[in-house]
């Protein structure tokens, strides 16, 4: 199979192929992941009950996942990337820092996940009697996970696309397995439950991780089915195709937090609510999904760095990635700090996230979800803006990132408003909002439908 040498460029109409539920297989495979049971089990530890966590499950992912549909929409009418999507709001150049931020939100995904299949690798390594206390063997096994992961994101959209559907299935009876086996350890009234301000961080800690997250890649995928494709269809696979798995996935894990306590730690913790005939199998499904999950990060941001106008080929830009993450993933197998370190990066995404999410929504509405699909690309085309800035979506997105700002509750900092209710988290909603209501006001004008050629 041919590497793919195209990187944000118009998918042109003969190159187009495939069918919307291409789409749910697709982001099934990316979610039905060990990461997403650990989601679960950290919504737990910010001391919820299970009824509590399962509740803030469910309602983070129903207001998060429906983005992905959104931003699935215009990559068959449009075809390239949703970072170069949005340029039609920042303009080409203003459009550059937020790519280069969607850059960033992919490569500590895919650390995080590098992190974990080295975890996985090391305790599968004990299980055959091997030490894997040697830094030496440590850094291997990262250096092997890397070339193995380097595969399916380098071939290209056609590669991930394919695996991830045999991916789906496999994950899916192994989960199933799981949750059995799990289900009745279940203590489903432990703990004594949170105040609602806590609920609200839990809550936005399940749209951080989930829909939000994976919004800025939701063109990516949908980008070569062919422009005649049902909105309806690609807005609900890609949706449904994320929102099953990490609701399920996510109150699997709740539910392995209720059994073993300090189960954060996907290799020593959710094990311990598991037979011991299942270890080995679940550590190999550990290894196989948190795979999945990372080539959809990897190819897309790849095509995030190219957005962000840095002059490499898409091949290019995902060994670079690459290469970054196996120096993070350095860092933090040998820091012992990881689930501070994901916490903390969960946290911080709100606030350029939830601000682009307010200000791409109220563009796609305002044009009618129709875009000028050269004039993205053009040196002075329709969203040229001032020198290439458009700056009432830049003046938007400060606002909203400001407003996040204030009422964030995150590992790293707690701002004002937040501490002002008891600890409330409400930046998503206050960035979408703020970011959202200040570009509709500057972008007054009804915005040019594009003529179709």
């Amino acid at each position: 199979m041919a590497v793919e040498q195209r990187g944000i460029e118009l998918v042109s109409p003969s190159e187009r192929y495939g069918r919307p539920r291409d789409l749910l297989f697709l982001w099934t495979g990316t979610t039905m992941g060990v990461f997403t049971l650990v989601y679960g089990t950290v919504v737990v530890s910010l001391g919820l009950s299970f009824p509590q966590a399962v509740l803030a499950i469910v309602i983070g992912n129903l207001l998060s996942f429906p983005l992905v549909g959104l931003t699935s929409l215009q990559g068959p009418a449009v075809g390239t990337s949703t970072m170069a999507v949005s340029r039609a709001a920042f303009g080409p150049k203003g459009a550059r820092v937020l790519s280069f931020f969607g850059w960033i939100n992919m490569v500590g995904f895919e650390a995080g996940g590098m992190v974990l299949i080295t975890f996985a690798s090391l305790a599968l390594l004990d299980q055959a009697g091997i030490a894997s206390q040697s830094a030496a063997l440590k850094v291997g096994v990262i250096v092997v996970a890397a070339l193995i992961q380097l595969v399916l994101p380098l071939v290209g959209h056609a590669a991930v696309m394919k695996a991830q559907k045999y991916f789906t299935w496999v994950f899916v009876a192994m989960f199933a397995v799981m949750a059995v086996l799990v289900g009745p350890k279940v203590q489903a009234t432990a703990g004594g439950g949170a105040d609602f301000a806590t609920f609200t961080v839990a809550v936005a800690l399940v749209m951080s991780c989930g829909g939000l997250s994976w919004a800025p890649l939701g063109s990516d995928y949908s980008r070569y089915l062919p422009a005649s494709s049902s909105r309806k269809a690609v807005f609900g696979y890609a949706a449904l195709g994320g929102l099953v798995p990490y609701v399920l996935l996510m109150t699997l894990g709740a539910a392995v937090a209720t059994v073993v306590k300090d189960a954060g730690d996907p290799v020593s913790g959710l094990p311990g609510a598991l037979p011991s005939w299942f270890v080995v199998p679940y550590l190999l499904l550990a290894i196989v999904t948190l795979f999945a999950v990372n080539t959809t990060d990897l190819y897309s941001s790849g095509l995030n760095l190219q957005a962000s106008g840095i002059k490499l080929n898409r091949s290019a830009a995902v060994v670079l990635d690459l290469v970054i993450c196996v120096a993070i993933t350095c860092v933090a197998v040998f820091s012992d700090s990881f689930n501070t370190m994901l916490n903390t990066f969960l946290g911080l995404l709100i606030l350029w996230l939830a601000p682009w999410a307010g200000v791409y929504l109220t563009d796609w509405l305002r044009r009618r979800g129709s875009y000028d699909a050269e004039g993205l690309f053009a040196e002075a085309g329709p969203y040229h803006g001032r020198g290439g800035v458009r700056w009432n979506g830049i003046i938007a997105q400060a606002a909203g990132m400001v407003a996040a700002a204030l009422w964030i509750n995150s590992a790293a900092f707690t701002g004002p408003l937040s501490q002002a209710t008891g600890g409330s988290d409400l930046s998503i909603f206050a960035g979408v909002a703020v970011a959202g209501l200040v570009y509709a006001v500057l972008e007054r004008r009804p915005a040019p439908v594009p003529v179709p050629a």
